[in-house]
């Protein structure tokens, strides 16, 4: 697609302002809480504004919907056929902890569904990407391979929250006798399935469209399957921002939500 070169020079300039506020010392996060007491820090606000204004510049005419920038009504949003899904600093939590578990997410919804989408992790260095029908990848550096997700084994690898627990994910684990936890922050644990470092992301907690828009596509891409509970098309052109629990799966077969 003919955007992605752009959108992954946009989100690695993001990750660059947001690593100039993360080496500074706590002071200068400005840490502040949202009306949802989420917390908001500096290089959220940063990277929002570099990503906005890149993105207006490279398609003047597509709206963009980003976390710090949300307060858009229905009525406008349900007219929206194309639009940027962004997510400028996608696990703040692991960002004010220092854990380096944060990632810059943009994604291009069509018609309600992610065809575009990129993740960039600042500390790890590392840009995930995909385009629908074009294959998902993975860029460290100048070293380019393809996300594929791996054929489980007998241990099936399961990621979830660091920050955000799920008392509901105990009964989802009991499917499988032989399983071992993975905790990672933001939207890695789609990354982790896509490159197949994992094989199965089970999501019980509260998330946003701009936390999952970027991963879903790369995570299909990857050869995954994406399923929210309840809604099986337009994951992306609803009223409610909050998304219903979901599974990110790299198995054959699995129990549903």
């Amino acid at each position: 697609m003919k955007f992605l070169p752009d959108v992954i020079s946009i989100a690695e300039q993001a990750g660059s302002a947001i690593m100039a506020i993360y080496q500074q010392d706590n002071t200068a996060f400005n840490i502040t809480d949202k009306a949802d007491t989420s917390p908001l820090t500096a290089a959220d606000l940063a990277a929002h504004q570099l990503i906005v204004s890149a993105l207006s510049k490279l398609t003047p005419l597509l709206p963009i919907l980003s976390e710090e920038a949300a307060d858009i009504s229905w009525d406008i949003r349900k007219n929206w056929q194309r639009y940027w899904l962004v997510d400028p600093l996608d696990g703040t939590k692991e960002f004010i902890k220092r854990n380096g578990e944060f990632t810059v997410n943009i994604a291009l919804i069509d018609n309600g569904e992610p065809v575009l989408g990129v993740i960039y992790a600042p500390v790890l260095g590392k840009t995930y990407y995909a385009s629908k029908d074009q294959g998902a990848f993975i860029k460290t550096g100048t070293a380019v391979k393809q996300a594929k997700v791996s054929t489980p084994g007998k241990v099936i690898r399961i990621v979830g929250s660091r920050s955000h627990p799920s008392p509901d994910l105990a009964g989802y684990l009991n499917q499988f006798p032989q399983h071992e936890m993975v905790a990672v922050g933001s939207s890695l644990k789609f990354c982790l399935v896509a490159e197949g470092a994992a094989d199965v992301y089970p999501r019980f907690g509260p998330t946003m469209q701009w936390d999952t828009g970027a991963g879903h596509i790369i995570a299909l891409e990857a050869g995954a399957s994406v399923q929210f509970s309840g809604i099986s098309s337009k994951v992306y052109q609803r009223e409610d921002l909050q998304n219903p629990e979901f599974i990110v799966s790299a198995l054959v077969t699995m129990t549903a939500i």
